[in-house]
């Protein structure tokens, strides 16, 4: 039997594996609920004191949802007649069976049929007692408070907590847009009944993420953890650069054509880096066309640069914000392909001098492209997972997985791509002789980017 201690620190590990395999910034600090009982039951006591609060006959503590002025109107419009006749149906009228109604909500002594639990008093068929709590109040008078043996609500935790580390009123506050109401009105009503001041002064609120065109859920079978729907890096790393560059407040459909999309667009995003960075280090210590001023491509990154920046504070546009980073992708593709093609056409006469790579245009584009990747946070090597089931590889790759291969193989092949572009076939040919004899084989993708795998 796994205690509840034991249960909550398992999944706490794999929350942070997950925070860490797709590169997201960790807070400064992740309090846990369980740490902050005397918290909660100090804002019950307030919130009593403030005449918001009343413990029923059975030992519970309920929000008087009819003594808060405004209730179910910042984030909602809920019209309170119909909530009234909704919750009188779910109880049977007048409190007398339990029907479909959850356990926390149900109290046949609630003075309204709208509060909410704040505090649910201990019963022995349902709770256990490892995750059930008698805290002691330190009054400001003197004396201490008990509010009776139990555990709290739903939405206690998150008023208790955020007015510890944040204060009484927070900057931003974001979730999902399921939880507007029941849980996000009820957090600034717990909050502002007992602090006396606004919470919260911009909320932000997430589409679903559908699996398909269904919303992910455990009772609709269809819920996936990052590392069933993600198996490689490749995956990990698409998904994320799926997630940062779509609109927030739109659901985000999850299908194997999406996340195919990705890995496509992040391999052409990894090309056009690992080609500049090559060039780039090559030509360190050269005048870098100190002579060329009229860079078209320095012209597109600062448009596109200043697109980037007005999206980003354009309620976090991120499609936009995506279409100026391609953009700048496509003026260095094109740059290549410029010098690919001269240097064919040239073919091999002596005479005709090959036009340079414009250097100082690739090096605004590397420079963009390390600053947008701020945002996008798509650059970097993906963690293996701790104790991974399949100890006898890596899983985070298989053997069509770039993160197998090595850098340099990688880079001829990128060159490879660039030079058919070009339609220069014996380059072309050349360089998969190169990437043979280094034990890869590459298979082109008709539409895709090519396969590499070890011979």
């Amino acid at each position: 039997d796994m205690s509840l201690l034991e249960l909550t620190r398992k999944f706490e590990g794999k929350f942070f594996e997950d925070l860490e395999a797709l590169n997201i910034i960790k807070a400064r600090g992740y309090p846990r609920a369980t740490d902050h009982i005397d918290e909660m039951a100090e804002l019950i006591i307030d919130l009593e004191k403030n005449g918001l609060a009343y413990q029923s006959d059975e030992g519970s503590w309920y929000f008087a949802v009819g003594k808060k002025e405004g209730y179910g109107t910042r984030l909602v419009q809920l019209d309170p007649d119909q909530l009234k006749k909704g919750a009188s149906a779910a109880t049977g009228g007048g409190g007398a069976q339990r029907g479909g109604m959850d356990a926390d909500e149900y109290d046949a002594e609630k003075e309204g049929v709208r509060d909410f639990c704040l505090w649910k008093a201990f019963k022995p068929e349902f709770d256990r007692e490892d995750a059930t709590w008698d805290p002691v109040v330190e009054l400001e008078g003197g004396g201490t408070r008990q509010i009776g043996k139990g555990r709290p609500g739903w939405h206690l935790e998150c008023s208790a907590m955020a007015r510890k580390y944040l204060g009484d009123t927070i900057d931003l506050h974001a979730g999902g847009v399921d939880l507007k109401f029941p849980h996000h009105e009820n957090e600034i009503a717990q909050s502002e009944g007992a602090n006396c001041a606004p919470f919260c002064n911009c909320w932000i609120h997430n589409g679903f993420v559908n699996i398909g065109d269904e919303k992910m859920s455990k009772s609709k079978g269809n819920f996936l953890t990052l590392r069933v729907a993600c198996p490689t890096s490749d995956d990990v790393r698409a998904y994320r650069y799926l997630v940062a560059s779509s609109q927030y407040r739109n659901p985000l459909s999850f299908t194997d054509a999406a996340l195919g999309a990705a890995k496509g667009a992040l391999k052409r995003l990894d090309r056009v880096k690992v080609m500049i960075d090559d060039v780039l280090s090559k030509e360190e210590g050269g005048d870098n066309n100190a002579d060329r001023v009229d860079s078209d491509i320095v012209a597109t990154v600062e448009r596109e640069l200043a697109n980037f920046e007005v999206a980003i504070a354009d309620d976090l546009s991120m499609p936009r914000a995506s279409a100026s980073l391609f953009s700048i992708v496509k003026s260095a593709e094109k740059e290549f392909k410029r010098v690919a093609k001269a240097a064919k056409d040239s073919d091999g006469d002596e005479s005709d001098v090959v036009p340079p790579l414009d250097l100082i245009g690739l090096k605004s584009v590397q420079q963009a492209l390390e600053k947008m990747d701020q945002v996008f946070g798509i650059y970097y090597d993906v963690p293996k997972v701790k104790g991974d089931e399949s100890d006898d590889g890596d899983s985070a790759s298989d053997d069509g997985d770039d993160a197998s291969v090595p850098t340099d193989v990688m880079d001829l092949v990128a060159q490879r791509s660039a030079a058919k572009d070009a339609k220069d076939w014996g380059l072309a040919d050349s360089l998969r002789s190169e990437i043979t004899a280094l034990g890869f084989a590459v298979k082109d993708v008709k539409g895709g980017d090519p396969i590499v795998s070890k011979v």
